[in-house]
């Protein structure tokens, strides 16, 4: 039962619907990762994008309103692999990040995983 999980891998959450947040987390948790930290709001969020230290993360799109760029900039900064959440499809990306990856909400936990073990693989630096 144990075998398909990741060991150590550990997720930065940015979701403003407290909900969903909570059931990605559990999602997340089911599949082996941990939570480093989790953020409802751009400010919070950009706060913790800073000082988290974190495997991947997983940034929704719109934010109570506020697109996530700054966020994804702080992050792309750092050299940490992130992929958006959204509900409004590949069109509704940031567009200086359209070619990032994403899971289209809602999403099932299989789509999520698939698309965190093909963001990692293709960002492994040693």
């Amino acid at each position: 039962m144990e075998s398909a999980k990741p060991s150590g891998g550990s997720v930065f959450l940015v979701e403003d619907e407290v909900m969903i947040r909570m059931m990605v987390a559990d999602m997340l948790e089911e599949l082996g990762y941990s939570i480093a930290a989790e953020a409802g709001d751009i400010e919070q969020a950009l706060q913790l994008a800073r000082t988290t230290n974190f495997d991947i993360a997983i940034l929704d799109v719109n934010v109570n309103g506020k697109l996530i760029s700054p966020v994804a900039e702080v992050i792309e900064g750092r050299n940490r692999p992130f992929i958006f959440a959204t509900g409004y499809g590949t069109q509704g990306l940031p567009p200086e990040y359209c070619n990032r990856p994403s899971v289209q909400k809602p999403f099932q936990m299989d789509g999520l995983a698939a698309v965190i073990r093909s963001t990692l693989k293709g960002s492994a630096v040693a």
